[in-house]
């Protein structure tokens, strides 16, 4: 049986934008409305969220103006979504998610909205961590003591994300080697490279897997002391590891044979042949 006629889209066309896309949310989700929007839960929206967040960063990374549009789109419908869930039960709304940010900015940035003084970007980011921890009552007060400052460990992100942003906490209160230097950095991937063999040699599982860890660590730190994101340097790492296995597979059929087909020693040649005619595109 047909669905019973809703309205048509021109019915939000005179509202403001971001009203409009709130108007045609609630549409959906209401009785006559979409049935796959109409099911769907916070729960069930988080693939979509995460999902939809690496595809801004995708399109940031491609520069391509319209795919950012495109994708931010699709990002900003995430928080509206969930709103419109949250406000069907008496929860909250988009207001008040918007409201919240509001207030939030403002506390902290008391060097625009108030009579704080602040030198530099690395000041700012020092004052936030203190009112954010102050805001959670992760400061001391009274007999009680402190809680751990990287307490709160941001588990719900991605490892790498997460490694870095444990490392950029530390570093704000000293835990850091001097900017400018990069000899102990490497000296420490080094360091943790030799524990792997060792571990390795030592035929210990709990122990490899560890060692690999710390050595990931160590590497996630020298993208971070030169201002990169791990995360997005992997992502590119792995694109370009599909591309150059994609041609590696054209090679071998070019030459009659199949990737089940080719010997180790044939994949190998098809590789470092492939590697090599990529080096001037790669390196433009």
């Amino acid at each position: 049986m047909q669905a019973p006629a809703f309205g048509v889209a021109d019915d939000f066309d005179h509202l403001p934008p971001v009203d409009r896309l709130r108007a045609i949310m609630h549409r959906l989700r209401a009785p006559g409305g979409c049935p796959w929007d109409a099911e769907q839960t916070h729960e069930s929206l988080l693939p979509h969220l995460i999902e939809e967040a690496y595809e801004v960063a995708e399109a940031v990374r491609s520069g391509d103006r319209d795919a950012i549009v495109d994708e931010l789109g699709d990002l900003l419908l995430q928080p509206v979504f969930h709103a419109e869930i949250a406000s069907e039960r008496g929860d909250f709304d988009l207001d008040t998610i918007a409201r919240a940010i509001g207030d939030k900015l403002i506390r902290r940035h008391p060097h625009v909205f108030g009579e704080s003084r602040v030198e530099d970007a690395t000041d700012v980011l020092r004052q936030w961590d203190r009112i954010k921890r102050a805001e959670k009552g992760e400061d001391s007060a009274g007999n009680e003591p402190p809680k751990p400052y990287l307490g709160k460990a941001n588990e719900g992100l991605p490892a790498l994300v997460n490694a870095a942003k444990l490392q950029k906490k530390a570093a704000r209160v000293g835990f850091d080697w001097p900017d400018g230097d990069l000899t102990p950095v490497l000296g420490k991937i080094r360091e943790e490279t030799d524990e792997v063999a060792g571990a390795l040699a030592s035929g210990e599982a709990g122990r490899v897997a560890e060692e690999i860890g710390d050595l990931l660590f160590a590497v996630v730190n020298l993208a971070r002391k030169q201002r990169m994101e791990p995360e997005l340097l992997l992502h590119h790492a792995n694109a370009k590891f599909v591309r150059r296995f994609q041609a590696v597979e054209r090679r071998l059929r070019d030459q009659g044979l199949s990737l089940e087909a080719a010997s180790l020693e044939q994949m190998d040649a098809a590789w470092e042949a492939e590697k090599q005619a990529a080096i001037p595109i790669e390196q433009g």
